[in-house]
């Protein structure tokens, strides 16, 4: 049984904040010089600002909770094996320091911070700051979803109602699909409303849990992307799962993922953006 409270994300979300505001928005906005590199693409970038804003949140969050694990994206590029960890601890945190960093990086404000706490690889809490509106989208399991500020007021978070699937706005990922699914999912993007990307989870899990947004597919699966959206989501009202209809799990790392209001409009969307890859995505 979980124990972390919505005391404890508070704290994660006021951890997320003060790092946010020391190393993040500083070489935003240019006070501070920083360094810009590519990790695996052009697509796949790191900067100073993640590299420093990962290291004093993961020591942050090793000084409120003691004895705890800590798994960030730029410490699991450099050592692939500490994601081995998401399974074992009692108490693991995956965080994601700078979230949308190619936004970030051309000095648009569309980028977030993130972070989850797993319990033996389950997701109990989730929080997602959005620096420049300095507030948090928070989650703990069992608890709702909701939209929180510095200063205390609340927003609570709900999916959209689904409309039927031609008129659904949703948020398409596909730039990592391989081809084959990549070609069927943009073939038929015109079978829906609207689709968009905003080149960062962050906020497009905020949007969709939000209800400005219907759905979000995803062909790029990694845990500090997602753990925190999909509790956020879920909490929220939504059903999110694997292509193929697997429930979302931090170790799985291929397979694409699709948020949507509910179940049934889940399988509705999976036919129509995958059609007959659809069974082998």
């Amino acid at each position: 049984m979980s124990t972390f409270s919505q005391r404890d994300a508070h704290a994660v979300a006021s951890i997320l904040r003060d790092v946010a505001q020391v190393e993040i928005l500083p070489r935003f906005r240019g006070e501070i010089a920083q360094d810009i590199r590519q990790k695996t693409s052009s697509f796949d970038l790191v900067t100073d600002a993640d590299e420093a804003a990962e290291a004093a949140i993961a020591a942050a969050l090793q000084r409120e909770f003691p004895g705890c694990t800590v798994v960030g994206e730029e410490a699991s590029a450099r050592d692939p094996t500490l994601l081995n960890a998401l399974s074992e601890s009692n108490l693991t945190f995956v965080i994601d320091p700078v979230d949308g960093t190619k936004n970030f990086s051309a000095g648009l404000p569309l980028f977030g911070v993130m972070a989850a706490a797993l319990q033996h690889g389950e997701v109990i809490a989730g929080v997602i700051l959005d620096p420049i509106r300095d507030d948090w989208a928070i989650s703990v399991a069992g608890e709702g979803a909701w939209i929180e500020n510095n200063a205390g007021r609340l927003i609570n978070l709900r999916v959209a109602a689904p409309p039927p699937v031609s008129e659904m706005s949703g948020i398409v990922n596909w730039l990592f699909f391989p081809a084959p699914l990549k070609a069927q999912i943009t073939a038929n993007l015109s079978r829906v409303a609207a689709a968009v990307d905003y080149r960062c989870a962050a906020h497009q899990y905020r949007a969709v849990a939000s209800g400005h947004y219907d759905f979000a597919l995803y062909g790029k699966m990694t845990p500090w992307d997602h753990a925190a959206g999909v509790l956020i989501h879920k909490e929220a009202g939504g059903y999110a799962a694997f292509l193929d209809g697997r429930p979302f799990n931090v170790r799985q790392r291929t397979g694409g993922l699709l948020c949507a209001p509910d179940e049934e409009s889940w399988r509705m969307l999976r036919d129509t953006l995958l059609g007959d890859l659809a069974d082998t995505a």
